[in-house]
């Protein structure tokens, strides 16, 4: 390739990182976050601490850490009438009643879980916080923000979002901001209904108080219904899905879809692309896959192509490298995949399954597909005639699984998008399990991905371009469709015995367990939220992708998550960095909080900074 060639080829973003090229940074604008360090003392440890300044272009502007709003907090009833207040995260059920916990107490989604991604939401003049909540029983909350002249947020009053139309939700976790100004959530860990073939065999296995019946009680006590292995067979079809929050008015008022269109499996995010209609789709757990949802028209989720990866490994160095290639997984819409769920559709409606000939070598009787997939592991199922579109919805990672897809992902989260060099980045928690070679989860599935454990985890890149097609050889029709993937940052092991920080096994100065992401367009920032056990206390980073260099921007109290890290470039003049402290105290180090206050779980900002769009 001639020089002249090759820098031609670099002023494309599509090529720069496939070619080892990068733009001028005189293209680009400069930010550096003030570091802050691990915390050592009890009072640091306790804490939400974040960069008091960062510098832009040479000024530096003063940022911290802001709440907006904690669980339990009594706030004003949003659009209510004199002096009605609202509890925030208070969890209702279908008729707007308080659900209640097995000591008749309010249940509050905090302790154990709580709130998670928030978007800041326009309507007219008026700006809102939507938060949705990671319970058993999930939810929302709309929050009326006011700004001052200086950017800073105060909570204002709130209320509780009805999804009584769709079901109820459940376990909302990760989620955007879209394009056009609404919240794009996520029902993750979706009832495995595989095991619910209404079959006598399976009530042993309903009856015993496990993980998935208390989450299935919980979805019972919201619908008002009876909690049984045959209601089980079908309700737990109505979770697992995408849905989408709109406010429609300033006094708070807002609308509720699902969009089953986009497939069932446990939705870390979707996160959409530029132009407004493909949506990349994480999957959380082991043994799960990777999807890419094209909509038939752009802002309008309710129909369109799903797409699974197919994971095709060009090396298994450090984190791996590979192909994507994408498969099929047919066209639907929201109303088809709703009618089949009303119509109680069970997964023995859409598969036979019969036991393994040998589960040791995960070999199936002629006929049976052998599949390895979260939740079910090891399963030999054969699809029904005429159950493909329905099934590529309700039993997306299954679905994919017999038509070649890849499903030995593990922990796979936060998505984000670098429009400087047309790269998505996907966080993947822990390279382990399905992702090792040989192991275990790999018994009855195809083996693909191939690669050394690492249980501290990985950013990988993905570069995106047009005029790809699928396995099938059909162009997909969409301008982003990523074609490779390769390791961008890890983190490493370390060993801290007899030292201070004895209670991490990650290397502090490194990630740890990478979960959500955002990107700062123009100022070649990543930001990576961490969810870890493997460090003390949890870490928010700034990650410079040319220099390769990480600056620790917040952390967290003992035993909580970060979430909801994502970046709002300008709202009414201001950026914000939206940062949700989940549940403190809950995962670890229960003993260490000085009052029950201390375990409510905030939901909050970093900056304000000056717009950067």
């Amino acid at each position: 390739m001639t020089h002249a060639l090759s820098k031609a080829m670099c002023s494309l973003p599509v090529m720069m990182l496939a070619l080892g090229c990068s733009q001028s940074n005189a293209d680009f604008g400069t930010l550096e976050f003030s570091e802050v360090s691990v915390p050592v003392t009890q009072d640091e440890k306790r804490a939400i601490r974040a960069s008091d300044s960062v510098t832009i272009d040479g000024t530096t502007y003063p940022i911290g850490y802001h709440d907006l709003v904690r669980t339990n907090q009594t706030l004003s009833k949003l659009d209510g009438r004199g002096s009605e207040t609202a509890v925030f995260g208070l969890l209702k059920d279908k008729d707007g009643q308080p659900m209640l916990q097995e000591d008749a107490s309010p249940w509050v989604c905090t302790n154990g879980s709580g709130p998670d991604h928030t978007s800041l939401l326009r309507y007219g003049t008026s700006l809102f916080a939507v938060t949705q909540l990671e319970c058993s029983v999930g939810g929302a909350y709309v929050t009326k923000l006011d700004q001052d002249a200086e950017g800073n947020l105060t909570a204002l009053s709130t209320r509780s979002v009805d999804f009584s139309d769709v079901f109820g939700t459940y376990v909302n976790c990760a989620g955007v901001t879209t394009p056009w100004n609404s919240h794009l959530g996520s029902e993750e860990y979706e009832p495995p209904m595989a095991i619910f073939n209404a079959e006598a065999e399976n009530q042993a296995w309903f009856d015993d108080p496990t993980w998935h019946d208390a989450h299935m009680q919980a979805i019972a006590d919201y619908n008002k219904i009876e909690n049984t292995a045959e209601n089980a067979a079908y309700f737990g079809y109505m979770f697992g899905w995408i849905p989408e929050i709109k406010v429609t008015s300033a006094d708070g008022r807002n609308r509720v879809a699902k969009h089953f269109a986009m497939g069932r499996f446990a939705h870390e995010l979707a996160y959409v692309m530029p132009d407004e209609r493909t949506v990349y789709l994480s999957d959380d757990g082991t043994n799960v896959g990777l999807f890419l949802f094209v909509a038939d028209r752009a802002k309008v989720l309710s129909s369109g192509t799903l797409y699974a990866a197919h994971w095709v490994q060009t090396s298994g160095e450090g984190s791996g490298r590979a192909d994507i290639e994408w498969i099929n997984l047919g066209h639907a819409t929201n109303d088809e995949i709703r009618a089949a769920i009303e119509a109680k559709t069970t997964f023995a409606d859409m598969f036979d399954r019969v036991e393994p000939l040998d589960a040791e070598a995960g070999t199936c009787p002629d006929g049976y597909t052998s599949t390895n997939t979260y939740d079910e592991g090891l399963l030999c199922t054969r699809l029904k005639s005429g159950m493909d579109k329905i099934a590529s919805r309700l039993e997306t990672r299954l679905y994919a699984a017999h038509q070649g897809a890849t499903t030995e992902f593990r922990k796979e989260e936060g998505l984000t998008y670098n429009p400087d060099d047309k790269v998505l980045y996907v966080a993947m928690s822990e390279v382990a399990k399905g992702m090792e070679d040989r192991a275990s989860q790999d018994v009855g599935g195809p083996n693909h991905i191939r690669l050394t454990k690492n249980k501290c985890g990985a950013v990988y890149g993905m570069n995106l371009k047009g005029e790809v097609s699928d396995t099938e050889g059909n162009a997909i029709d969409s301008d982003y469709v990523a074609h490779n993937m390769w390791g961008l940052i890890a983190g490493q092991s370390k060993d801290y015995s007899g030292t201070e920080l004895s209670d991490n096994s990650c290397d502090v100065d490194g990630i740890a367990s990478p979960d959500n992401l955002t990107y700062l367009p123009k100022y070649r920032t990543l930001v990576i939220g961490e969810d870890t056990s493997a460090h003390q206390n949890d870490y928010v980073w700034s990650y410079n992708i040319d220099a390769k260099t990480l600056t620790r921007i917040a952390t967290t109290p003992y035993g909580a998550e970060t979430t909801s890290p994502f970046w709002d470039a300008n709202i009414h003049g201001h950026g914000y960095l939206t940062l949700v402290t989940q549940h403190p105290y809950g995962e670890s180090d229960e003993d260490k909080a000085l009052s029950p206050d201390d375990k409510e779980s905030h939901v909050g900002y970093i900056g304000p900074f000056p717009p950067l769009d």
